[in-house]
């Protein structure tokens, strides 16, 4: 017996009791009992984005513009693209000598080395479990290379977007069938490691990665 046949043995052998004909399976997430409360996935999804080096920011929703401004501030950050969706509250209180960049006039990637130096986008999902901020680059997130060639990467999540485990956000990810989307799956600033595990950060994306929660509407 070759190892592929015996494989397909091992499989088939695990599946042997199940009946249900294929497609047939409903695929609509259910919850669970005892599902952590929404304080809990919160609390849990900002400690385990912490962890990946990221700076964390929780405010309310109306606040998110001021806090917003003021992470630009802190990481020095002078020329700003953002994406054409993004809510325009959320810049509006940048301060005086920070320019605003539209993704339109951002240009190429190597435009984008030299003429930019931080992007501000919200998010489509952000994973409590893992630490991790999913963009699906839809026009509140803009297109890939702008979340991964400025060195300040700024993302807004609002706490209705966080959800408590990996199955939960391939599930509103994937809502129906034929909905695919590119996904960026970012947990922590941009960072890698020699063969001495020396780690560098900011190799292929972001160095300083800011997280801002908005909690309410």
């Amino acid at each position: 017996m070759t190892a592929r046949e015996e494989i397909l043995r091992r499989v088939r052998t695990a599946t042997s009791d199940v009946t249900a004909p294929r497609g047939s399976r409903d695929t609509t997430p259910v919850p669970q009992a005892g599902a952590p409360a929404r304080e809990v996935t919160l609390r849990l999804f900002a400690e385990n984005v912490a962890d990946y080096r990221a700076t964390v920011v929780e405010c309310e929703a109306a606040q998110v513009g001021e806090h917003v401004a003021a992470a630009l501030d802190g990481a020095a950050c002078r020329r700003v693209v953002v994406p054409p969706g993004l809510d325009p509250a959320w810049t509006a209180a940048l301060r005086e000598g920070t320019t605003v960049v539209p993704e339109s006039e951002a240009g190429s990637r190597h435009q984008l080395e030299s003429s930019v130096d931080g992007v501000v986008t919200a998010a489509a999902v952000g994973i409590a479990t893992t630490g991790t901020i999913v963009l699906d680059h839809r026009e509140d997130q803009g297109r890939r290379e702008i979340t991964l060639v400025p060195d300040v990467h700024v993302c807004v999540v609002r706490a209705d977007q966080v959800v408590h485990d990996v199955p939960e956000a391939v599930a509103r990810l994937r809502p129906q069938g034929g909905s695919a989307r590119p996904l960026t799956w970012v947990s922590g600033p941009s960072a890698t490691s020699d063969i001495e595990l020396d780690r560098v950060e900011g190799v292929h994306g972001p160095r300083t990665l800011i997280v801002v929660l908005a909690h309410g509407h």
